[in-house]
């Protein structure tokens, strides 16, 4: 089946997230390869760079508590391996730490990951179409109700309390995709990233669309919320990151780059975003002063990225199979961990005990933090 954009996709398996989730852009550059790995031997090179205000680039020197600090992981060990069948797009763990929802062509698969051993799904939602992939599931708060959305134009909400799980509502925008999804707070409202580069605003209470904020003149991609709801920060293939006044509905900051834009996060305890590029870089921006930091260890395109709940520390996957896990903010690497295929989408458990990650290669991961 032919993608909405119309171009035709002709390898079996999207080994990309690039192929995955924006096949409908047919003028997507290739991922290019970060030149600053050229390491000497033995020597781990500079990774890490912090950005002044007029674009001068310094190696950061690391603090002494960077990697031993409290709330800091000293690594991630592999729990469970999830063997969902398609490529996984999309994945999120409940509140409660025992359910894990994995996305993939047409359905989401969910996990009981209570259980050691965990082999198969305890259950099966059927989403979209059977082709078609899903690029992102959010669960409410109370774990009672998941939102999906994926490459068509209708988004499902999924009754989880049900003794069946069932479809109790479908919401439909122009926009023949949704590439990202983002719940408010108080669980009210849901925003949806769309293809045409829209962010259609949805009261979940009602079913009904109540704004849409317009101004990416390319897929939105990625989103996050801060500020306990009061500001949405959103990335594009357009190379742009937007934040977006939610009681006032208006744009109030642009930052433009020179890549496209596929993942981002907020810090939930500062001032920091996180924003994971085409190009491979990984930059963390201050929202009010101009200075940042620019973090080189991936090697390809950054397609997923989540902060933890603390705020201390925050992972990174590409296209590169790695996971990486990054001090806030200025980077320095706490762990890494490499898979056999590119890691398209992560999520941070809510306790920060917890690591998920989907996979290329059609399967999940959960990893337990050690502290």
């Amino acid at each position: 089946m032919s993608p909405p954009g119309g171009l035709h996709v002709t390898h079996p398996v999207p080994f990309c997230f690039v192929q995955v989730a924006f096949e409908s852009h047919p003028h997507l550059r290739t991922c290019t390869i970060s030149s600053s790995l050229s390491a000497v031997p033995g020597v781990k090179p500079a990774y890490s760079f912090h950005v002044s205000a007029d674009g001068q680039m310094q190696p950061v020197p690391f603090p002494p508590d960077a990697l031993i600090g409290s709330g800091i992981p000293r690594h991630a060990r592999q729990l469970h391996t999830l063997t969902h069948g398609e490529v996984v797009c999309a994945v999120t763990i409940s509140n409660s730490t025992r359910h894990v929802y994995t996305g993939g062509k047409g359905c989401v698969k969910v996990w009981d990951v209570g259980q050691p051993g965990t082999k198969s799904a305890v259950a099966q939602l059927d989403c979209l179409n059977r082709d078609n992939y899903i690029r992102s599931c959010k669960l409410l708060p109370d774990g009672r109700s998941l939102i999906v959305g994926g490459e068509a134009s209708t988004l499902s909400i999924w009754d989880l309390a049900a003794p069946t799980p069932r479809i109790k509502a479908e919401l439909t925008s122009s926009a023949p995709a949704c590439y990202a999804l983002a719940i408010s707070p108080d669980a009210k409202v849901c925003f949806s990233c769309c293809s045409d580069g829209n962010i259609v605003v949805w009261d979940l209470q009602n079913q009904t669309l109540v704004r849409q904020f317009q101004g990416h003149t390319d897929g939105a991609s990625c989103i996050d919320i801060s500020n306990y709801g009061t500001k949405l920060w959103t990335g594009g293939l357009d190379n742009t990151v937007r934040c977006w006044d939610l009681r006032e509905g208006r744009q109030l900051q642009q930052h433009d780059f020179s890549s496209q834009i596929f993942s981002l996060g907020y810090c939930p305890t500062g001032e920091w975003l996180a924003v994971g590029m085409e190009s491979s870089n990984v930059e963390i921006l201050h929202v009010t002063k101009p200075d940042k930091y620019q973090l080189h260890l991936h090697e390809s395109c950054v397609l997923s990225l989540k902060f933890a709940s603390c705020g201390k520390w925050f992972v990174s996957t590409g296209k590169d199979n790695l996971l990486n896990a990054w001090r806030t903010p200025y980077g320095a690497s706490i762990f890494q961990s490499k898979e056999s295929s590119s890691v398209l989408s992560c999520d941070i458990s809510i306790n920060d005990k917890f690591i998920v990650t989907g996979s290329g290669d059609k399967k999940a991961t959960v990893y337990e933090v050690a502290y």
